[in-house]
Order: structure tokens, then sequence, then C-alpha cells
């Protein structure tokens, strides 16, 4: 049976613990405003590069560029992008058990060889200690998440397919939607889906006169939305990161208020019994005195 000393610096304790979980929320959401700002005033440029590429693209590029011709997926790698910290609730684990997944259907096909470039410290702790090729690795790049993090990492996956090592790249990460919400993604990297808009009205738009040619400027562009992807990525991954956190630092103050309130219901009821205990035994003993 646990004494009152025990109980009170159990209480002790879980107030050191809440005072450690609401500091890392507000941390967070300190972060996270300005994480917010960079995801939303990175999508617009992504998505408008997409749908220009989208515009300039010809059926010969469709055919012979290297990054958009479609080959037979023989090698896959699959980018997984998770954080490097943990204290975020399901964050990681959800991203990496969907990851196994995407790679045990890809496997099912033997001809498939499928190989995992970690993205975040937690994702290559978990997968360089399992049965799963590593095709490399870019951790601790959250703490300070910049731009040349993305630059690093687009150079060396765009070589390593461009050199034939991969016929396929993958991406699974988590999309920021809100602060309690995050959506798993798996999008293809390479080749670059890229849609042809054959609608009545995408055939209705005007013909441009390009300055300098068409196939030039779309070669030009093709690099920088590549780049402007994985920057992306990294951006909605961070923020859905801190929102994650967020929350679950949320909780975890709250769970440990509620914990403290019965503790210390506790306490007070062993008190309230020792001190009951101490006034039977006084009573008890003032009344063998007065028998004596």
């Amino acid at each position: 049976m646990a004494t009152l000393r025990d109980i009170k610096r159990r209480i002790k304790g879980v107030q050191n613990t809440q005072q450690i979980t609401k500091a890392m929320k507000m941390v967070a959401a300190a972060k996270l405003r300005r994480a917010q700002e960079n995801i939303l005033n990175a999508r617009p440029y992504a998505r408008k590069i997409s749908t220009m590429l989208s515009h300039l693209v010809t059926e010969d590029d469709i055919i012979n560029n290297p990054y958009i011709a479609a080959k037979e997926a023989n090698n896959v790698a699959v980018i997984v992008v998770t954080a490097d910290r943990g204290l975020c609730g399901a964050f990681n684990t959800n991203i990496i058990k969907e990851t196994g997944r995407y790679l045990t259907e890809e496997l099912k096909n033997e001809i498939v060889n499928a190989s995992v470039f970690c993205v975040g410290k937690k994702g290559f702790d978990f997968f360089s200690k399992s049965n799963y090729n590593l095709a490399g690795k870019s951790v601790g790049i959250f703490n300070t998440l910049q731009y040349v993090s993305a630059l690093s990492i687009s150079k060396e996956i765009i070589g390593m397919y461009l050199n034939g090592m991969f016929d396929k790249i993958v991406v699974i990460y988590n999309e920021f939607k809100s602060i309690i919400q995050q959506k798993i993604v798996i999008e293809q990297f390479l080749p670059v889906p890229i849609l042809k808009d054959n609608s009545e009205e995408g055939k209705l738009k005007p013909n441009y006169i390009y300055e300098p040619d068409q196939k030039s400027i779309f070669n030009y562009l093709l690099p920088k939305h590549l780049k402007a992807q994985i920057w992306r990525i990294l951006l909605e991954s961070n923020a859905a990161e801190l929102g994650a956190r967020m929350t679950a630092m949320d909780n975890a103050t709250t769970n440990a208020q509620e914990l403290i309130r019965t503790l210390q219901i506790k306490y007070n009821k062993e008190r309230q019994a020792a001190i009951t205990k101490e006034i039977l035994e006084i009573v008890s003993g003032a009344n063998a005195l007065k028998a004596n």
C-alpha cells in the first residue's frame, strides 16, 4: 500500500511532467504558425508550375523525355518522410505502417525490387533495423528546415533515377490538413505524372507564342518542378508533425491534470484515514487509562 509520502512524490513527478508537456505544446504552437505560412506560400507555386508543365508538354516529351517517359517498373524506390523526433502521437507510426503495407503489396510481384529512401530519423531507425533495402537517408533536417535540404534530396533521388538505378520513385508523406488532422499521401514522383488537358475546355484554350521555344521552356521548368515538389512535401510533413505534436502534448497535459486530480483525492483519503486511525488510538489509550 502506497504511503502518503509516496503519493505526494508521485503527484510532484506528474506536475513536473505536466509542465514539460505544456511547454512543448507552446513551442510546437509557435513553430506551427510559421510552418503554416510556409506551406500556404509554397502550395500555389508548386501547383502553378505543375499546371504550366501540363500546357507545355508535347507528345514527343511524353515518349522521349527521361523524366517523363514511362518505364517497366522493375526497381521501385519509396521515399518515406517521417519526423526526426517522437512525442507527436501516431504521426510516425502511421506513416511507417502505411509504407510497410505499400512495400508488401509491391513485393508480391517478384519482378519488383523495392527500396526505401528515408527522410527523417524515425523512419531510418525503423527501416534500417528491418529487412528492407535502403537506398539512402536524410536525417536531422526538420529542426531547422531549409530549402538547401530539398535541393540535396532531389539531386540525390533524381541522380539515382537518371542513372537507371530505379524505374519508378514514389513518395509517402503526411499532408497537413489542420492542427488535428493529417492525411497520408502516396504520390508518384518519377516518372513525372503530367496530365494533358484533353477536355473541350482545354482544347479551346488559346495557343501561346513562346519565347524561347516551347521545348526549351519545358526543359527549363521540369527540374524546378521536381525541386519545388520535394520542398512542398518537406513543408507539408513539417507542418503536419508540429500539428500532431501540439495535439499530443495538449492531450498529455490534460491527462496529467486528470491524474493529478485522482492522486490528490487518493492522498486526501489516505490522509483522512491516517488521522482517523491516530484519533482512535488516542481515544482508546485515554479510555484504557480511565479504566485503570
